[in-house]
């Protein structure tokens, strides 16, 4: 294979790849796709940046993350549940951190979506979200 052909098989496997890995859809009505992610200052974490829709009148169904959440509401408006505190609204320009390993869900009981930049600061390796009971 000369280097040209070469060189384009790995572009388009590294593209394949991203967009196997960029959208992470957690329950009906949540969609999470990555924007960014890097490597930060504390060893065996990375910060991912993703974009994360929850439809009108869906949940994001109860979940957790390997290291923080920190969110920043661009639209709407959402019912914020993380386990220990009372529910929270959140709306277009609030913000939100969720500790690691904390147990959390939102309702959009509206009729326009909510949409949000999360930041999550997260052990390597492991997955972004994971379904809780």
């Amino acid at each position: 294979m000369n280097i040209h052909k070469r060189g384009a098989a790995i572009v388009l496997g590294g593209l394949l790849t991203l967009a196997a890995g960029g959208l992470f859809a957690q329950a009906s009505g949540l969609t999470r796709v990555m924007v960014g992610k890097a490597d930060v200052s504390m060893p065996g974490r990375e910060a991912v940046v993703a974009r994360v829709d929850v439809a009108p009148g869906a949940k994001a169904g109860r979940h957790t993350h390997p290291g923080d959440e920190i969110s920043y509401v661009l639209e709407g408006e959402a019912t914020l549940l993380v386990d220990g505190q009372a529910p929270r609204q959140v709306k277009a320009g609030e913000s939100f951190v969720v500790p690691a390993g904390v147990v959390h869900d939102a309702h959009n009981n509206g009729s326009n979506p909510i949409k949000l930049i999360g930041v999550y600061v997260v052990e390597k390796g492991k997955p972004l979200a994971t379904p809780a009971s």
